[in-house]
Protein backbone atom coordinates (compact mmCIF):
# COMPACT_ATOMS: atom_id res chain seq x y z
CA UNK A 1 0.00 0.00 0.00
CA UNK A 2 1.39 3.40 -0.97
CA UNK A 3 1.66 6.30 1.47
CA UNK A 4 -1.03 8.07 -0.51
CA UNK A 5 -3.43 5.23 0.15
CA UNK A 6 -2.59 5.32 3.88
CA UNK A 7 -3.29 9.04 4.28
CA UNK A 8 -6.66 9.60 5.92
CA UNK A 9 -9.09 11.88 4.03
CA UNK A 10 -9.32 14.20 7.04
CA UNK A 11 -5.59 14.93 6.73
CA UNK A 12 -6.16 16.43 3.29
CA UNK A 13 -9.00 18.75 4.29
CA UNK A 14 -9.39 21.72 6.63
CA UNK A 15 -10.84 20.09 9.75
CA UNK A 16 -9.60 17.85 12.55
CA UNK A 17 -9.11 14.09 12.62
CA UNK A 18 -12.38 12.35 11.83
CA UNK A 19 -14.04 10.83 14.96
CA UNK A 20 -14.00 7.34 13.50
CA UNK A 21 -10.36 7.64 12.52
CA UNK A 22 -9.68 8.93 16.04
CA UNK A 23 -11.51 5.92 17.52
CA UNK A 24 -9.33 3.53 15.52
CA UNK A 25 -6.14 5.41 16.39
CA UNK A 26 -7.08 5.62 20.07
CA UNK A 27 -7.49 1.85 20.24
CA UNK A 28 -4.01 1.44 18.79
CA UNK A 29 -2.54 3.94 21.24
CA UNK A 30 -4.30 2.17 24.12
CA UNK A 31 -2.80 -1.14 22.99
CA UNK A 32 0.60 0.52 22.71
CA UNK A 33 0.38 1.88 26.27
CA UNK A 34 -0.92 -1.39 27.72
CA UNK A 35 1.88 -3.34 26.03
CA UNK A 36 4.42 -0.82 27.34
CA UNK A 37 3.18 -1.06 30.93
CA UNK A 38 3.03 -4.84 30.74
CA UNK A 39 6.54 -5.26 29.35
CA UNK A 40 8.48 -2.48 31.08
CA UNK A 41 11.29 -4.73 32.18
CA UNK A 42 12.36 -5.44 28.62
CA UNK A 43 13.78 -1.88 28.59
CA UNK A 44 16.83 -0.52 30.32
CA UNK A 45 15.81 1.82 33.12
CA UNK A 46 18.46 4.29 32.01
CA UNK A 47 18.97 4.29 28.22
CA UNK A 48 22.52 3.82 26.97
CA UNK A 49 22.75 7.02 24.94
CA UNK A 50 25.03 9.93 24.25
CA UNK A 51 23.69 13.48 23.78
CA UNK A 52 22.56 14.07 20.21
CA UNK A 53 21.78 10.45 19.30
CA UNK A 54 18.03 10.95 19.30
CA UNK A 55 18.20 14.27 17.44
CA UNK A 56 20.15 12.49 14.72
CA UNK A 57 17.19 10.15 14.19
CA UNK A 58 14.74 13.03 13.73
CA UNK A 59 14.44 14.95 10.44
CA UNK A 60 15.87 18.46 10.58
CA UNK A 61 12.88 19.93 8.76
CA UNK A 62 9.20 19.40 9.55
CA UNK A 63 7.12 17.43 7.05
CA UNK A 64 5.37 19.60 4.47
CA UNK A 65 2.71 17.01 3.66
CA UNK A 66 0.65 14.67 5.84
CA UNK A 67 2.30 11.47 6.96
CA UNK A 68 0.54 8.16 7.67
CA UNK A 69 -0.40 7.67 11.30
CA UNK A 70 1.10 4.18 11.17
CA UNK A 71 4.50 5.71 10.42
CA UNK A 72 4.14 8.20 13.28
CA UNK A 73 3.29 5.47 15.78
CA UNK A 74 6.06 3.24 14.47
CA UNK A 75 8.60 6.02 14.97
CA UNK A 76 7.28 6.60 18.50
CA UNK A 77 7.79 2.91 19.29
CA UNK A 78 11.26 2.87 17.72
CA UNK A 79 12.71 6.24 18.76
CA UNK A 80 10.88 7.56 21.80
CA UNK A 81 9.54 4.77 23.98
CA UNK A 82 12.79 2.79 24.43
CA UNK A 83 14.95 5.90 24.82
CA UNK A 84 13.37 7.78 27.70
CA UNK A 85 14.52 7.24 31.26
CA UNK A 86 11.92 4.70 32.36
CA UNK A 87 10.35 6.30 35.44
CA UNK A 88 7.58 3.68 35.20
CA UNK A 89 10.05 0.78 35.50
CA UNK A 90 9.98 -1.19 38.79
CA UNK A 91 13.75 -0.83 38.93
CA UNK A 92 13.59 2.97 38.98
CA UNK A 93 14.70 3.78 42.54
CA UNK A 94 16.41 7.13 41.95
CA UNK A 95 15.45 10.62 43.14
CA UNK A 96 11.80 10.21 44.18
CA UNK A 97 9.11 8.05 42.70
CA UNK A 98 7.07 9.76 40.00
CA UNK A 99 5.15 6.96 38.34
CA UNK A 100 1.79 7.15 36.61
CA UNK A 101 -0.81 4.64 37.79
CA UNK A 102 -3.35 3.16 35.37
CA UNK A 103 -6.44 5.10 36.53
CA UNK A 104 -4.39 8.28 36.58
CA UNK A 105 -3.30 7.76 32.99
CA UNK A 106 -6.92 7.24 31.96
CA UNK A 107 -7.90 10.42 33.79
CA UNK A 108 -5.14 12.32 31.99
CA UNK A 109 -6.48 11.10 28.64
CA UNK A 110 -10.01 12.21 29.51
CA UNK A 111 -8.79 15.60 30.73
CA UNK A 112 -6.88 16.09 27.49
CA UNK A 113 -10.00 15.32 25.47
CA UNK A 114 -12.07 17.89 27.39
CA UNK A 115 -9.26 20.48 27.23
CA UNK A 116 -10.98 22.28 30.11
CA UNK A 117 -9.16 25.47 31.10
CA UNK A 118 -9.82 25.79 34.84
CA UNK A 119 -9.44 29.56 35.07
CA UNK A 120 -12.73 30.52 36.69
CA UNK A 121 -16.02 28.83 37.50
CA UNK A 122 -18.05 30.12 34.56
CA UNK A 123 -15.38 28.91 32.16
CA UNK A 124 -15.14 25.47 33.80
CA UNK A 125 -17.97 24.74 36.25
CA UNK A 126 -17.62 20.96 36.57
CA UNK A 127 -13.81 21.14 36.47
CA UNK A 128 -13.74 23.82 39.17
CA UNK A 129 -16.12 22.04 41.49
CA UNK A 130 -14.39 18.69 41.03
CA UNK A 131 -11.10 20.36 42.00
CA UNK A 132 -12.76 21.80 45.10
CA UNK A 133 -14.05 18.37 46.09
CA UNK A 134 -10.82 16.51 45.39
CA UNK A 135 -8.88 19.05 47.47
CA UNK A 136 -11.33 18.37 50.31
CA UNK A 137 -10.91 14.60 49.89
CA UNK A 138 -7.12 14.78 50.01
CA UNK A 139 -7.17 17.15 52.97
CA UNK A 140 -9.33 14.65 54.86
CA UNK A 141 -7.24 11.66 53.74
CA UNK A 142 -4.13 13.41 55.09
CA UNK A 143 -5.83 14.04 58.43
CA UNK A 144 -5.66 17.83 58.14
CA UNK A 145 -8.36 20.15 59.52
CA UNK A 146 -11.13 21.75 57.49
CA UNK A 147 -9.48 25.13 58.04
CA UNK A 148 -7.28 24.44 55.01
CA UNK A 149 -8.44 25.53 51.58
CA UNK A 150 -6.36 24.71 48.54
CA UNK A 151 -5.81 24.10 44.85
CA UNK A 152 -3.61 22.22 42.41
CA UNK A 153 -0.50 23.67 40.78
CA UNK A 154 2.11 22.03 38.60
CA UNK A 155 5.02 21.45 40.99
CA UNK A 156 6.16 22.03 44.57
CA UNK A 157 8.49 24.72 43.26
CA UNK A 158 5.53 26.81 42.12
CA UNK A 159 3.41 25.93 45.17
CA UNK A 160 6.19 27.11 47.48
CA UNK A 161 6.70 30.25 45.39
CA UNK A 162 3.02 31.16 45.73
CA UNK A 163 3.14 30.53 49.47
CA UNK A 164 6.24 32.68 49.93
CA UNK A 165 4.68 35.53 47.94
CA UNK A 166 1.57 35.23 50.13
CA UNK A 167 3.77 35.29 53.23
CA UNK A 168 5.45 38.45 51.95
CA UNK A 169 2.05 40.04 51.36
CA UNK A 170 0.97 39.19 54.91
CA UNK A 171 3.77 41.30 56.47
CA UNK A 172 1.95 44.22 58.17
CA UNK A 173 2.60 47.58 56.55
CA UNK A 174 4.98 46.26 53.88
CA UNK A 175 2.54 46.69 50.95
CA UNK A 176 4.97 44.84 48.68
CA UNK A 177 2.20 43.64 46.39
CA UNK A 178 1.41 47.20 45.30
CA UNK A 179 4.62 49.10 45.98
CA UNK A 180 7.28 46.45 45.41
CA UNK A 181 10.45 46.09 47.43
CA UNK A 182 13.05 48.06 45.51
CA UNK A 183 13.89 51.73 45.87
CA UNK A 184 11.93 52.28 49.07
CA UNK A 185 13.65 54.07 51.92
CA UNK A 186 13.03 52.68 55.37
CA UNK A 187 11.98 49.20 54.24
CA UNK A 188 13.96 46.52 56.01
CA UNK A 189 15.40 43.56 54.14
CA UNK A 190 13.16 40.51 54.35
CA UNK A 191 14.53 37.32 55.85
CA UNK A 192 13.31 33.78 55.09
CA UNK A 193 14.51 30.73 57.01
CA UNK A 194 14.92 27.11 55.94
CA UNK A 195 17.28 24.31 56.90
CA UNK A 196 20.58 23.46 55.25
CA UNK A 197 18.75 20.41 53.84
CA UNK A 198 15.84 22.34 52.27
CA UNK A 199 15.21 22.06 48.53
CA UNK A 200 16.92 24.60 46.27
CA UNK A 201 13.52 25.67 44.92
CA UNK A 202 13.10 27.73 48.10
CA UNK A 203 16.04 29.88 47.06
CA UNK A 204 14.59 30.13 43.56
CA UNK A 205 11.32 31.35 45.07
CA UNK A 206 13.27 33.95 47.03
CA UNK A 207 14.85 35.15 43.79
CA UNK A 208 11.52 35.41 41.96
CA UNK A 209 9.68 37.06 44.87
CA UNK A 210 12.28 39.82 45.23
CA UNK A 211 13.76 38.61 48.50
CA UNK A 212 16.99 37.50 46.89
CA UNK A 213 19.22 34.59 47.78
CA UNK A 214 20.98 36.72 50.38
CA UNK A 215 17.62 37.03 52.11
CA UNK A 216 17.54 33.27 52.73
CA UNK A 217 19.16 32.07 55.94
CA UNK A 218 19.81 28.35 56.17
CA UNK A 219 19.54 26.97 59.69
CA UNK A 220 21.69 24.16 61.05
CA UNK A 221 20.31 20.64 61.37
CA UNK A 222 20.72 17.98 64.07
CA UNK A 223 22.34 14.57 63.75
CA UNK A 224 19.25 13.32 61.89
CA UNK A 225 19.29 16.25 59.40
CA UNK A 226 16.27 18.00 60.96
CA UNK A 227 16.16 21.77 61.41
CA UNK A 228 17.18 22.75 64.93
CA UNK A 229 14.50 24.91 66.60
CA UNK A 230 17.03 26.44 69.02
CA UNK A 231 19.19 27.62 66.11
CA UNK A 232 16.12 29.01 64.35
CA UNK A 233 15.13 30.97 67.45
CA UNK A 234 18.65 32.36 67.78
CA UNK A 235 18.81 33.26 64.08
CA UNK A 236 15.54 35.21 64.22
CA UNK A 237 16.69 37.16 67.29
CA UNK A 238 20.06 37.88 65.74
CA UNK A 239 18.53 39.08 62.47
CA UNK A 240 16.04 41.36 64.19
CA UNK A 241 18.89 42.93 66.13
CA UNK A 242 20.76 43.55 62.87
CA UNK A 243 17.78 45.21 61.17
CA UNK A 244 16.41 42.34 59.11
CA UNK A 245 12.66 41.73 58.87
CA UNK A 246 11.98 38.00 59.45
CA UNK A 247 8.73 36.98 57.79
CA UNK A 248 8.68 33.28 56.83
CA UNK A 249 9.99 29.87 57.85
CA UNK A 250 10.01 26.96 55.41
CA UNK A 251 10.16 23.56 57.06
CA UNK A 252 10.65 20.33 55.16
CA UNK A 253 8.78 17.11 55.83
CA UNK A 254 10.83 14.66 53.81
CA UNK A 255 14.01 16.37 52.61
CA UNK A 256 15.36 15.65 49.16
CA UNK A 257 18.63 14.05 50.27
CA UNK A 258 17.77 12.02 53.36
CA UNK A 259 13.95 12.41 53.75
CA UNK A 260 14.47 13.89 57.21
CA UNK A 261 11.41 15.45 58.82
CA UNK A 262 11.72 18.85 60.44
CA UNK A 263 9.94 19.17 63.84
CA UNK A 264 6.77 20.84 62.62
CA UNK A 265 5.27 21.43 66.08
CA UNK A 266 8.38 23.21 67.34
CA UNK A 267 8.61 25.32 64.19
CA UNK A 268 4.92 26.22 64.49
CA UNK A 269 5.41 27.36 68.08
CA UNK A 270 8.29 29.63 67.08
CA UNK A 271 6.36 31.09 64.15
CA UNK A 272 3.30 31.73 66.30
CA UNK A 273 5.42 33.47 68.91
CA UNK A 274 7.42 35.52 66.42
CA UNK A 275 4.58 36.36 64.02
CA UNK A 276 6.12 34.45 61.08
CA UNK A 277 4.42 32.57 58.25
CA UNK A 278 5.10 28.82 58.37
CA UNK A 279 5.20 27.03 55.03
CA UNK A 280 5.84 23.29 55.04
CA UNK A 281 7.35 21.54 52.03
CA UNK A 282 5.84 18.07 52.38
CA UNK A 283 6.03 17.37 48.64
CA UNK A 284 7.27 13.85 49.30
CA UNK A 285 6.75 13.15 53.00
CA UNK A 286 3.19 14.42 53.23
CA UNK A 287 1.91 11.29 51.51
CA UNK A 288 2.86 9.30 54.63
CA UNK A 289 -0.17 10.87 56.33
CA UNK A 290 -2.42 8.69 54.18
CA UNK A 291 -1.50 6.06 56.77
CA UNK A 292 -3.14 7.11 60.07
CA UNK A 293 -0.51 5.46 62.26
CA UNK A 294 2.25 7.42 60.50
CA UNK A 295 0.76 10.87 61.09
CA UNK A 296 2.69 11.28 64.32
CA UNK A 297 5.82 11.77 62.17
CA UNK A 298 4.25 15.00 60.89
CA UNK A 299 2.75 16.15 64.20
CA UNK A 300 2.23 19.90 64.22
CA UNK A 301 1.91 20.32 60.47
CA UNK A 302 -1.75 21.14 60.96
CA UNK A 303 -0.60 24.45 62.53
CA UNK A 304 1.16 25.63 59.35
CA UNK A 305 -0.05 28.56 57.25
CA UNK A 306 0.55 26.64 54.02
CA UNK A 307 1.56 23.12 52.99
CA UNK A 308 2.53 21.51 49.71
CA UNK A 309 2.08 17.77 48.99
CA UNK A 310 2.82 16.37 45.54
CA UNK A 311 0.45 13.63 44.32
CA UNK A 312 2.83 13.15 41.38
CA UNK A 313 5.49 11.82 43.75
CA UNK A 314 4.51 9.10 46.21
CA UNK A 315 0.82 9.18 45.24
CA UNK A 316 1.36 7.73 41.72
CA UNK A 317 -0.40 10.52 39.82
CA UNK A 318 0.80 11.28 36.26
CA UNK A 319 3.04 14.31 36.21
CA UNK A 320 2.20 17.06 36.99
CA UNK A 321 0.06 17.57 40.11
CA UNK A 322 0.99 19.51 43.24
CA UNK A 323 -1.48 20.15 46.08
CA UNK A 324 -1.12 23.56 47.75
CA UNK A 325 -3.09 23.95 50.98
CA UNK A 326 -3.47 27.26 52.82
CA UNK A 327 -5.25 28.54 55.89
CA UNK A 328 -5.90 32.06 54.66
CA UNK A 329 -7.21 31.96 51.10
CA UNK A 330 -8.02 35.64 51.29
CA UNK A 331 -4.28 36.42 51.44
CA UNK A 332 -3.64 34.55 48.20
CA UNK A 333 -6.59 36.26 46.56
CA UNK A 334 -5.40 39.70 47.68
CA UNK A 335 -2.02 39.03 46.08
CA UNK A 336 -3.06 37.40 42.83
CA UNK A 337 -6.56 38.65 41.99
CA UNK A 338 -6.12 40.86 38.95
CA UNK A 339 -9.18 40.47 36.73
CA UNK A 340 -9.39 42.50 33.51
CA UNK A 341 -12.79 43.01 31.93
CA UNK A 342 -12.21 40.52 29.12
CA UNK A 343 -12.06 37.61 31.59
CA UNK A 344 -14.41 38.97 34.24
CA UNK A 345 -16.91 36.37 35.43
CA UNK A 346 -20.18 36.95 37.16
CA UNK A 347 -19.60 37.88 40.77
CA UNK A 348 -19.98 34.87 43.05
CA UNK A 349 -18.41 33.56 46.21
CA UNK A 350 -20.04 30.17 45.82
CA UNK A 351 -17.08 28.68 43.93
CA UNK A 352 -13.41 29.37 43.37
CA UNK A 353 -12.15 31.36 40.45
CA UNK A 354 -8.76 29.68 40.68
CA UNK A 355 -6.92 32.15 38.49
CA UNK A 356 -7.31 34.61 41.37
CA UNK A 357 -5.25 32.45 43.76
CA UNK A 358 -2.03 32.09 41.79
CA UNK A 359 0.03 33.39 38.89
CA UNK A 360 -1.50 31.17 36.20
CA UNK A 361 -4.42 32.25 34.08
CA UNK A 362 -4.70 29.05 32.10
CA UNK A 363 -4.78 25.97 34.33
CA UNK A 364 -4.89 22.28 33.48
CA UNK A 365 -7.71 20.05 34.69
CA UNK A 366 -5.48 18.13 37.11
CA UNK A 367 -8.22 17.10 39.51
CA UNK A 368 -9.79 14.59 37.11
CA UNK A 369 -6.91 12.09 37.16
CA UNK A 370 -6.62 12.32 40.96
CA UNK A 371 -10.39 11.83 41.34
CA UNK A 372 -10.21 8.70 39.23
CA UNK A 373 -7.22 7.36 41.14
CA UNK A 374 -8.80 7.91 44.56
CA UNK A 375 -12.02 6.25 43.47
CA UNK A 376 -10.22 3.31 41.86
CA UNK A 377 -7.90 2.51 44.79
CA UNK A 378 -9.92 3.96 47.67
CA UNK A 379 -8.38 5.77 50.63
CA UNK A 380 -7.55 2.52 52.43
CA UNK A 381 -6.11 1.01 49.27
CA UNK A 382 -3.77 3.97 48.89
CA UNK A 383 -2.74 3.72 52.54
CA UNK A 384 -2.08 0.01 52.12
CA UNK A 385 0.33 0.68 49.28
CA UNK A 386 2.21 3.31 51.26
CA UNK A 387 2.56 0.85 54.16
CA UNK A 388 4.08 -1.69 51.78
CA UNK A 389 6.68 0.77 50.52
CA UNK A 390 7.66 1.61 54.09
CA UNK A 391 7.91 -2.12 54.85
CA UNK A 392 10.17 -2.69 51.85
CA UNK A 393 12.37 0.23 52.88
CA UNK A 394 12.68 -1.21 56.36
CA UNK A 395 13.73 -4.56 54.94
CA UNK A 396 16.39 -2.98 52.75
CA UNK A 397 17.67 -0.90 55.69
CA UNK A 398 17.96 -4.12 57.71
CA UNK A 399 20.15 -5.66 54.99
CA UNK A 400 22.45 -2.65 55.23
CA UNK A 401 22.55 -2.77 59.03
CA UNK A 402 23.27 -6.51 59.08
CA UNK A 403 26.23 -6.31 56.69
CA UNK A 404 29.44 -5.11 58.39
CA UNK A 405 30.79 -3.75 55.10
CA UNK A 406 27.89 -1.32 54.59
CA UNK A 407 26.50 1.50 56.70
CA UNK A 408 23.40 3.66 56.74
CA UNK A 409 24.02 7.41 56.73
CA UNK A 410 20.56 8.57 57.79
CA UNK A 411 17.43 7.31 59.54
CA UNK A 412 14.68 5.78 57.41
CA UNK A 413 11.44 7.43 58.53
CA UNK A 414 9.70 6.90 55.18
CA UNK A 415 10.65 4.86 52.11
CA UNK A 416 14.12 6.12 51.14
CA UNK A 417 17.42 4.65 52.34
CA UNK A 418 20.76 6.51 52.29
CA UNK A 419 23.87 4.36 52.76
CA UNK A 420 27.38 3.66 51.58
CA UNK A 421 29.89 0.88 51.22
CA UNK A 422 32.52 1.02 53.98
CA UNK A 423 34.47 -2.24 54.07
CA UNK A 424 35.95 -3.55 57.30
CA UNK A 425 39.36 -3.60 55.62
CA UNK A 426 39.54 0.19 56.01
CA UNK A 427 39.20 0.05 59.78
CA UNK A 428 42.14 1.53 61.63
CA UNK A 429 43.59 3.54 58.77
CA UNK A 430 45.01 6.73 60.17
CA UNK A 431 44.62 9.14 57.27
CA UNK A 432 40.93 10.04 57.55
CA UNK A 433 40.94 12.47 54.62
CA UNK A 434 42.40 9.80 52.32
CA UNK A 435 39.84 7.27 53.50
CA UNK A 436 37.00 9.75 52.94
CA UNK A 437 38.11 10.41 49.38
CA UNK A 438 38.52 6.72 48.72
CA UNK A 439 35.04 5.93 50.03
CA UNK A 440 33.50 8.66 47.89
CA UNK A 441 35.27 7.30 44.81
CA UNK A 442 34.26 3.72 45.55
CA UNK A 443 30.63 4.49 46.22
CA UNK A 444 30.31 6.59 43.08
CA UNK A 445 31.81 3.70 41.13
CA UNK A 446 29.35 1.26 42.73
CA UNK A 447 26.44 3.51 41.79
CA UNK A 448 27.64 3.78 38.20
CA UNK A 449 28.07 0.01 37.96
CA UNK A 450 24.53 -0.64 39.19
CA UNK A 451 23.08 1.91 36.78
CA UNK A 452 25.12 0.48 33.91
CA UNK A 453 23.31 -2.82 34.38
CA UNK A 454 20.13 -1.27 32.96
CA UNK A 455 18.07 -3.20 35.53
CA UNK A 456 18.14 -0.71 38.41
CA UNK A 457 18.57 3.05 38.47
CA UNK A 458 19.81 4.74 41.66
CA UNK A 459 20.89 8.28 42.51
CA UNK A 460 23.37 9.68 45.00
CA UNK A 461 23.68 12.63 47.34
CA UNK A 462 26.04 14.07 49.94
CA UNK A 463 25.33 13.95 53.66
CA UNK A 464 27.79 15.75 55.91
CA UNK A 465 30.18 15.78 52.98
CA UNK A 466 29.99 12.01 52.60
CA UNK A 467 28.86 10.51 49.31
CA UNK A 468 25.70 8.47 49.85
CA UNK A 469 23.82 6.07 47.60
CA UNK A 470 20.04 6.43 47.72
CA UNK A 471 17.34 3.82 47.19
CA UNK A 472 13.96 5.56 46.88
CA UNK A 473 10.90 3.30 46.89
CA UNK A 474 7.30 4.13 46.02
CA UNK A 475 6.64 2.60 42.59
CA UNK A 476 3.50 0.44 42.61
CA UNK A 477 5.28 -2.05 40.35
CA UNK A 478 8.35 -2.52 42.58
CA UNK A 479 8.30 -5.81 44.47
CA UNK A 480 10.67 -7.62 46.82
CA UNK A 481 12.31 -9.36 43.85
CA UNK A 482 13.40 -5.99 42.45
CA UNK A 483 14.77 -4.92 45.82
CA UNK A 484 16.69 -8.19 46.12
CA UNK A 485 18.13 -7.64 42.64
CA UNK A 486 19.21 -4.14 43.62
CA UNK A 487 21.03 -5.48 46.69
CA UNK A 488 22.69 -8.21 44.60
CA UNK A 489 23.96 -5.65 42.11
CA UNK A 490 25.27 -3.37 44.86
CA UNK A 491 27.17 -6.19 46.56
CA UNK A 492 28.52 -7.51 43.26
CA UNK A 493 29.83 -4.05 42.38
CA UNK A 494 31.50 -3.72 45.77
CA UNK A 495 33.11 -7.15 45.44
CA UNK A 496 34.45 -6.19 42.03
CA UNK A 497 36.07 -3.16 43.64
CA UNK A 498 37.62 -5.33 46.35
CA UNK A 499 39.11 -7.66 43.76
CA UNK A 500 40.85 -4.71 42.06
CA UNK A 501 41.95 -2.93 45.24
Amino acid sequence: MSDGERIAPAQLGLGDMDPEEFRSAAHRVADRVADYLGELERYRVLPDLEPGEIRALLPQAPPQSPEPLDDILDDYARIIEPNVTQWQHPGFMAYFTSMACGPGILGEWLAASLNSNVMFWKNAPASTELEERVVEWLRAMLGLPDAFDGMFTDTASVSSLLAIVAARHAVPGLEATDRGLGGRAGVARLRLYCSTEAHFSIEKAAVVSGIGRSGVRRVEVDEDYRMRPDRLTAAVAEDRAEGWLPFCVVGTLGTTSSTSIDPAAALAAICEREGLWLHLDAAYGGTAALVPEMRSLLAGWERADSIVVNPHKWMWTPFDASLLLFRRPEVFREVFSLVPEYVRASATDAAHNYNEYGIQMGRRFRALKIWMMIRYFGAEGMARRVREHVRLAGRFAAWIDEDPDWERLAPVPLSTICFRYRPRSLAGRSHEADVARLLDTWNQAILEAVNASGQIYLSGTRLRDRYAIRVALGNLRTEMTHLERCWELLRAASQALDSRA
